[in-house]
């Protein structure tokens, strides 16, 4: 402590060598007063509104998926006019989602429609699940539509009902499919939790604007926090290829 102090004074002066001022800014962005656990807050900030925002979207991906693959795959002058409207939903939805950028609808839920919230962290996982939703249902609707039709013929065959054909036949399959495209769409929504700033979310990129709104210097944050970024995306991606490689490995059997 006291060789930084004494090398904070030197950088003061602009008497400080190269290490001494790298040091000094390391110091002060990570070491004093016990910031680095500000990092691990907001990290674990991000990994909550991460789980949540992916819970969302897969939960309204699955329904809109399903409900847009019913419609798709009905008989010729046989359509359901409830099925209808709730296509026509879902489609509204996937444009309105799809068509406006992410900060653009972080501000309007956290400004405008709960405007009167000051929990904004989870205002911003619920805007990142609805976001990540509308791209997961065209994922899986995408892998549902691909598959043979002739297997959910095969689980109507046995008696099974439309969800149940779903749930235990179609499904399944299409999963393996789609899980490369998932997988990407989960690392964006991992990323774009840095977007809960602007409404006020404490998370990642709220703990280094803390600090260096305290140090004055950006370098050392930001490119801390980008290291971090990089670390849980390159874990999950490991953790999605073991589960592609698992998937692949069933196949074989």
């Amino acid at each position: 402590m006291e060789q930084y102090q004494a090398w904070k004074a030197l950088l003061r002066s602009g008497e400080a060598t190269a290490w001494q001022e790298f040091y000094v800014k390391f110091f002060q962005a990570f070491i004093e007063g016990d910031r680095w656990k500000q990092y691990l807050n907001g990290v674990g900030t991000t990994l909550m509104v991460t789980a949540m925002a992916l819970a969302i979207g897969v939960i309204l991906g699955v329904l809109v998926a399903m409900i847009r693959t019913a419609y798709d795959q009905q008989r010729p002058g046989k359509k359901n006019p409830i099925l209808g409207i709730l296509n026509g939903i879902c489609q509204v939805y996937i444009t309105v989602i799809r068509g406006t950028p992410m900060m653009v609808q972080l501000l309007i839920m956290g400004f405008v429609i709960f405007s009167s919230s000051r929990n904004y962290t989870m205002v911003g996982a619920l805007t990142l699940g609805i976001n990540s939703g509308a791209y997961v249902a065209e994922i899986i609707r995408g892998g549902l539509m691909a598959l043979d039709p002739g297997q959910a013929e095969a689980g109507r065959s046995l008696g099974l009902g439309y969800i149940d054909t779903m749930r235990f036949i179609v499904i399944p399959q299409a999963f393996k499919a789609i899980l490369p495209s998932l997988g990407n769409e989960f690392i964006i929504l991992l990323k774009d939790t840095s977007l809960i700033t602007v409404i006020g979310g404490k998370e990642l990129v709220y703990a280094a604007q803390a600090i260096y709104g305290r140090t004055y210097e950006q370098m050392f944050p930001l490119i801390g926090i980008a290291c971090v970024y990089l670390v849980l995306v390159i874990i999950f991606s490991w953790l999605v290829g073991i589960l592609e490689r698992r998937l692949r490995q069933s196949d074989r059997r």
